[in-house]
């Protein structure tokens, strides 16, 4: 077995074990998420078997099928062959470095390579949005941001022109979610606002979309669970085919289970996988404004993890941390791998062991990346079970005490 038949043959055998399934039951499932005739039961069940040793890799057809069975989307479940994303290169691609376009910026000399070598820039930060510190790249966004608008007093044809508000209405939202990430709310709507204006001037359903996304996590990490779903359900008619509509399906999922609306929340998940499912693989899985599909694994373990399906939401949790994981060890998704530990630890919690659950907890305060307003979020599941189970135990009020630092002093942040 190779490891990467390992890898999906892994996860095709975990993920059913996860859902209490036996093979034969798993293999009997399939027949209910497609109208074709599938082979006699017996048969089923030897592909089922060979699938999970990693034998006769399933061909397209039945990886969608074993994709939607198991409740994942294809591409997460057997991801594209050779599809690393190792950065653009604004050099290589240009011809120019940073300093030549700044330089070209200043002199007002902008022709099609600045314009290109703008958008590579753009993209590079909105990449660097998982992993790099928020305080150092608000400042490098804001620095980009004021360039482009600046470069609107300058000769720019029509198309030039309307490129360059695009690649501002991009670097709005990045600004934007920095600064929820850093707490700072009043600012982040008011820049949301100014990146939804720009997305209307030049007609981007992607920028529209996204400003709308931006008010549903607003509201969701507030508790306002109804501007939520009005949020969504305007963007997502904004929107259009864009793949912001997955990530706006997605809060909407997460507002239901927080609203106790389990049957509404499952069916939400089934239809934001499906559209991701039907969607293109993406050139650029790091950018922030693309949702990938190891994406719909880290959606669906919050839901999963706060409506109380724990063997579920642990088994996405543990994928989450090795998808956000490069060969290195270093932490390529820090803020969903803290998402993923406090799942764990809630996981461990419900399950008696609160050394683990407090093991975990910590882990998830303790990176340098992190959204505030999100991880204060998720920490309110631990947060619940620790008050419930264990808050007569010294190390559980010593953890409470520091999940209120984050918080704030009203619990909100």
């Amino acid at each position: 077995m190779t490891d990467q038949s390992g890898m999906w043959a892994q996860r095709i055998r975990s993920l059913r074990t996860a859902h209490g399934w036996s093979q034969v039951e798993a293999a009997e499932r399939m027949r209910t998420h497609t109208s074709d005739q599938l082979p006699e039961s017996s048969n089923l069940v030897r592909r089922w078997k060979a699938w999970e040793l990693g034998e006769n890799k399933p061909s397209s057809y039945y990886q969608s099928i074993i994709a939607a069975t198991l409740g994942t989307v294809t591409a997460s479940l057997f991801p594209p062959v050779d599809r690393t994303q190792s950065g653009l290169e604004i050099l290589s691609a240009t011809g120019m470095d940073t300093l030549e376009i700044v330089s070209r910026l200043n002199a007002s000399a902008v022709n099609d390579a600045t314009i290109d070598g703008l958008r590579i820039t753009v993209d590079r930060l909105c990449s660097d949005y998982a992993s790099t510190s928020a305080a150092d790249l608000i400042l490098e966004g804001r620095q980009w941001l004021r360039r482009i608008t600046e470069l609107q007093e300058q000769r720019l044809s029509f198309r030039q022109r309307r490129e360059a508000l695009e690649l501002a209405g991009w670097l709005a939202l990045l600004v934007g979610c920095l600064e929820y990430d850093l707490g700072d709310r009043r600012a982040a709507e008011a820049t949301r606002k100014a990146a939804l204006t720009l997305g209307q001037e030049v007609d981007s359903p992607g920028i529209i979309g996204w400003a709308f996304e931006m008010r549903a996590w607003f509201a969701l990490t507030s508790g306002d669970y109804r501007a939520v779903l009005a949020a969504t359900e305007a963007g997502r008619a904004a929107s259009g085919s864009h793949s912001v509509s997955v990530q706006l399906i997605a809060q909407e999922a997460k507002a239901w289970a927080r609203m106790g609306k389990r049957d509404e929340m499952l069916g939400t998940l089934e239809t934001g996988r499906q559209v991701l499912d039907s969607l293109p693989y993406p050139e650029n899985t790091d950018n922030h404004f693309v949702v990938d599909p190891a994406k719909f694994d880290f959606y669906a373990m919050d839901c999963l993890r706060h409506i109380g399906e724990d063997r579920l939401a642990r088994e996405l949790a543990e994928e989450v941390i090795r998808v956000g994981t490069d060969f290195n060890g270093r932490k390529k998704s820090p803020m969903r791998i803290a998402e993923a530990q406090v799942t764990l630890g809630v996981a461990a919690a419900r399950e008696g062991d609160l050394e683990q659950a407090l093991a975990r907890g910590r882990q998830a305060l303790s990176g340098d990346r992190k959204s505030l307003p999100s991880l204060a979020m998720v920490a309110r599941d631990l947060e619940a079970v620790l008050k419930d189970r264990y808050e007569d135990e010294p190390e559980a009020r010593e953890y409470l005490g520091e999940l209120r630092n984050i918080q704030g002093p009203s619990g909100g942040w």
